[in-house]
């Protein structure tokens, strides 16, 4: 199986299908991803809870990378190909190169059960929340 390394690959694969623009869905993605910030805000962040609050905001930028793929016509099926999505269509080296940190970082957790030290999370979590607010400002352009 090849690895796609670039959005135009993701396109040839399959892994990113162009579909209808769905407002509503994309709509329903960023109330939920704005739901579960919201919560996570809340919550102190501590050494004991710190993997899972980064494991949320994670979720949540995903939730608003998808529905800033959907209000662009995109149906998009794994993590990396949004982060080409970014670097190749949107532009945005800067944040894929964050993303991916995190995505890296969230297999990590996830799939080899690895753990992160505090202070690795809590700057996942600061990166998450960057992540999120420049994602936020795409999708107001989107939008309006």
């Amino acid at each position: 199986m090849k690895k796609e390394s670039t959005w135009g690959e993701c396109i040839e694969g399959s892994l990113s299908i162009k579909v209808s623009i769905d407002k509503a869905k994309a709509e329903s993605l960023i109330d939920t991803a704005e739901g579960r910030s919201a919560y996570l805000k809340e919550s102190e962040i501590k050494k004991s809870n710190a993997s899972y609050v980064f494991e949320g905001y994670y979720s949540s930028t995903l939730e608003l990378l998808h529905a800033l793929v959907i209000l662009e016509g995109y149906k998009v099926n794994n993590h990396i190909c949004l982060g080409y999505y970014l670097r190749d269509v949107l532009k945005r080296e800067d944040l894929f190169r964050t993303f991916d940190d995190c995505r890296y970082k969230r297999n990590s957790l996830v799939y080899y059960g690895r753990k992160m030290d505090f202070a690795t999370a809590k700057d996942s979590i600061n990166k998450c929340l960057k992540l999120i607010k420049e994602i936020d400002l795409l999708l107001s352009k989107d939008l309006s």
